[in-house]
């Protein structure tokens, strides 16, 4: 668990659930901060293993929440155990990974199991697994980092194989029917390692199930809107949801991005273009470092930041720029200062959009800002070239913008 909480999306999902419930984290045999143990657990000792878990810390009923393979489990405890299941939350889940006479959903176990001797195995513990679990922060080193600390964290490659083989072979398709506790079933649409097919079979299978399709690709619950998981749940369980009113502060927004990285990135190949990103993530955690920005995210190809003061937006901006070559890759990007909505570690509002719109726009080693910038820094020495009127895709009026003097 203390990995878990070092990693700032997975501590604050498990924050937003506690601050509605008492949360209880299960670690199955053999994975995780367990004992190793020299078998794959079977559904039933992981169920029985969960009540121990459960009287230990002195829990009569619960919430269960399934993620992906722990659903299996889940479902069976709430069809055995309802005395102890309060209600019943899948997320990502499936009765069965592979087809059956009466089942045309999932993969071959024989393509399983070649797939994963082929594409798993090998590098298990690089946080490839990232790929297919969580697509939207694959080009983010640091989310690909903790997905390396992940997967050598929660099990060996031996006990992967023994906990995958099990995996193949479970089906709780007769179990499903008989589950009577409330249940809801939350599938992203194009979950890219459980296809949403399988949550709806759950949904149209058990008996008091509810189903909701949630936007994006990722397996992972973490990423991509996890407040919308939150809310689901949230009002699921408790019938209320939080509608906080969002902070809204004066910042000034800095979008960066990779020009033609697509390109770049198949003209390297995929080690050398990740060493091209490290590199470039540490220069621009020196630039920030140096003028005081405070990074907010990877974008994928780029970084969004904020800043107090605009004239040190736009000088790291130009840092950034700059140093880029450097690196092998070309940089443009994008300022502008407006009211923007603080949401957790994250932020939104007018002022962000309009700051994205402004990057897209730049060229090549190009630094734009928006008049609201420029008028701003005035006196502060920085000199720029009037760039015209523009449309910005999503906000009314025209924008006037400027390009940064290197």
């Amino acid at each position: 668990m203390e990995l878990v909480w070092e990693y700032e999306p997975l501590a604050r999902m498990l924050e937003g659930l506690g601050s509605f419930a008492r949360v209880i984290n299960f670690d199955r045999r053999g994975s995780g901060l367990s004992d190793p143990v020299p078998e794959a657990p079977t559904l039933e000792q992981r169920m029985e293993d969960v009540r121990a878990v459960m009287d230990a810390a002195g829990s009569e009923r619960a919430a269960l929440i399934g993620i992906s393979e722990g659903a299996s489990m889940s479902i069976l405890m709430a069809a055995t155990h309802p005395e102890r299941v309060q209600a019943l939350v899948c997320c990502g889940a499936m009765a069965r990974s592979t087809p059956d006479d009466d089942y045309p959903l999932g993969t071959p176990k024989e393509a399983l199991v070649e797939a994963g001797a082929e594409l798993v195995a090998p590098h298990w513990g690089t946080g490839a697994m990232i790929e297919v679990a969580a697509p939207s922060h694959a080009d983010d080193p640091a989310a690909r980092a903790m997905f390396a600390r992940l997967e050598r964290s929660s099990a060996s490659p031996g006990m992967l194989g023994q906990l995958a083989l099990m995996f193949f072979d479970i089906d709780v398709r007769d179990v499903v029917p008989t589950v009577q506790v409330p249940a809801l079933i939350l599938h992203r649409a194009h979950d890219r390692l459980v296809n949403i097919r399988h949550g709806r079979w759950l949904a149209d299978h058990m008996p008091n199930a509810r189903f909701v399709e949630l936007p994006g690709d990722d397996h992972a619950i973490w990423y991509e809107e996890p407040e919308l998981i939150l809310g689901e749940v949230q009002e699921f369980l408790t019938g209320t949801r939080d509608a906080p009113e969002p902070e809204r502060v004066l910042a000034t927004v800095l979008f960066t991005d990779i020009v033609d990285s697509t390109r770049t990135a198949s003209e390297l190949g995929d080690q050398r273009w990740r060493e091209v990103l490290e590199s470039h993530d540490r220069a621009v955690g020196d630039a920030l470092g140096q003028f005081g920005g405070r990074r907010i995210k990877s974008t994928g190809d780029g970084f969004l930041a904020t800043f107090d003061g605009p004239a040190r937006a736009i000088r790291c901006a130009r840092a950034i720029v700059d140093s880029a070559p450097d690196q092998g890759i070309r940089v443009r990007a994008g300022v502008h200062t407006g009211e923007c909505e603080v949401m957790g570690q994250d932020i939104g509002g007018i002022g962000v959009h309009i700051a994205a719109r402004v990057s897209a726009l730049a060229g090549p080693d190009e630094v734009l800002v928006s008049r609201t910038v420029k008028d701003l820094v005035a006196g502060s020495g920085l000199e720029f070239t009037d760039r015209g009127e523009h449309e910005l895709k999503g906000v009314p009026d025209s924008w006037r913008l400027f390009a940064a003097a290197a």
